[in-house]
């Protein structure tokens, strides 16, 4: 539809770009890890604790920063939350202490709180159910994309920057690295509409067919306090910790685990570090159109992340033989950014309004939570027993958790939710 193809050149490709740089700035510790962490003396615990509080200061202002969204509108709140992320993440290279590491990592958390969420409610407000699985399956490309563009710009930069002006290669890559969020942050404010109602690169014909197309879905909860009291929305949060537990334990412990193989090479570690996440996009398109065709969501997410505990289980078994193990782990890291893609087209199909804004929030605060809990446990872990794997089987068993999770959460039409019967075979 033209119409769409419209909107999708408009907002989609800037969202993704804008995405790609809030993953970046979440992940890019794990590589300033390899060479900070000696600089500063810290220990894995240290470490864990100090890659994980970003999230409780995520948490705290995520939901607060969603709801003000509705107030003031999604151009100065995704530009207010770019640019004070983008300045603080630079400021991560003044880090001198375990307390400084602290302090940046959870005001770094409290300034990029509501982009994710914020994005999530905007695109509900552009697309109709019937297109938010290939829609999110895009925007969430920016998950492995950063992995992808990360992780050799960010070890290329360590290593070409390396004392440069007496900072060391880990200080220039958060600062260099904050800079593009400041920059889009402004460039929002020219881009984006807050509402398709006001977008004056719209006809008035255009607004109207719009608002037809996305009113059809109008089922569902309206208001936020009817939206919490309803028990899916914890179920559907929790199994979605569960995902984030898992994906953060890759994104804060990939680098190190490859180097436990075998892999000294800075720029080695950064290409080997890049394949899982180039798996997961064709994982993630594959399964966002799946899920559109067929009308479901729940097996979507409870399958993919199923298997990804499997997989991940399996690389622990591979110490020491590189290809096998960065095979488990790429299969693994895929599924679960597939699962985790098709999850957000879930919420949406029943949250309207207020309700989708603060309930897309508070389930986001609470998944988020996960990206607290894997760093920390994985770092007291390999503190404790000297071996990463340790952490990761404790991951496994918590994806497994999160899955049965998932597919416990069954959809019931009278809710408003889909059918559990994907259309097509219902047909």
């Amino acid at each position: 539809m033209a119409l769409y193809r419209k909107i999708d050149l408009r907002i989609l490709p800037f969202l993704l770009v804008c995405y790609l740089f809030a993953c970046l700035d979440r992940v890019n510790v794990s590589f300033a890890k390899l060479h900070m962490q000696s600089d500063l003396g810290l220990s894995d615990a240290a470490y864990g604790l100090g890659a994980g509080i970003f999230f409780i200061g995520y948490a705290l202002f995520e939901t607060p920063s969603n709801l003000l969204m509705i107030r003031i509108g999604a151009r100065k709140t995704l530009s207010r939350v770019m640019i004070l992320w983008g300045i603080t993440s630079s400021c991560m290279f003044l880090v001198n202490s375990e307390t400084s590491f602290y302090a940046l990592r959870f005001l770094l958390g409290v300034f990029e709180a509501g982009f994710a969420p914020g994005m999530i409610y905007y695109l509900t407000l552009w697309y109709g159910r019937d297109r938010l699985g290939r829609v999110m399956a895009f925007t969430m490309l920016a998950g492995p994309i950063s992995g992808i563009i990360g992780a050799p710009l960010s070890t290329w930069i360590m290593s070409e920057f390396a004392d440069v002006g007496g900072l060391r290669g880990w200080q220039w890559m958060f600062l260099i690295e904050g800079i593009p969020a400041v920059m889009l942050g402004l460039l929002a404010l020219k881009v984006l509409s807050d509402t398709p109602a006001k977008a004056i690169w719209l006809s008035a014909k255009e607004k109207a067919a719009h608002a037809r197309l996305v009113n059809r879905d109008a089922g569902g909860h309206h208001a936020l306090g009817a939206a919490l009291r309803d028990p899916r929305i914890y179920l559907m949060a929790l199994g979605y910790f569960c995902l984030i537990c898992g994906i953060y334990a890759m994104n804060f412990w990939l680098p190190t685990i490859i180097r436990d193989n075998g892999v000294d090479n800075l720029m080695t570690i950064g290409v080997l570090t890049a394949i899982p996440y180039a798996v997961a996009i064709l994982f993630m398109l594959a399964l966002g159109r799946s899920a559109d065709r067929l009308n479901e969501r729940r097996w979507h997410t409870a399958v993919p992340a199923v298997l990804a505990a499997v997989c991940l289980g399996a690389a622990t078994l591979f110490k020491g033989s590189l290809g096998a193990s960065l095979t488990c782990l790429a299969l693994g890291t895929a599924l679960l950014w597939a699962a985790y893609t098709v999850f957000w087209s879930i919420p949406p199909q029943y949250l309207k309004g207020t309700a989708a804004a603060g309930g897309i929030a508070v389930i986001n605060t609470i998944g988020l939570l996960g990206g607290f809990v894997s760093p920390t446990l994985i770092g007291l872990l390999k503190s404790h027993t000297g071996q990463a794997e340790s952490g990761i089987l404790a991951m496994v068993a918590i994806i497994a958790v999160g899955a049965l999770l998932l597919a416990a959460n069954k959809p019931k039409a009278q809710s408003g939710f889909e059918s559990s019967v994907p259309t097509a075979i219902q047909k």
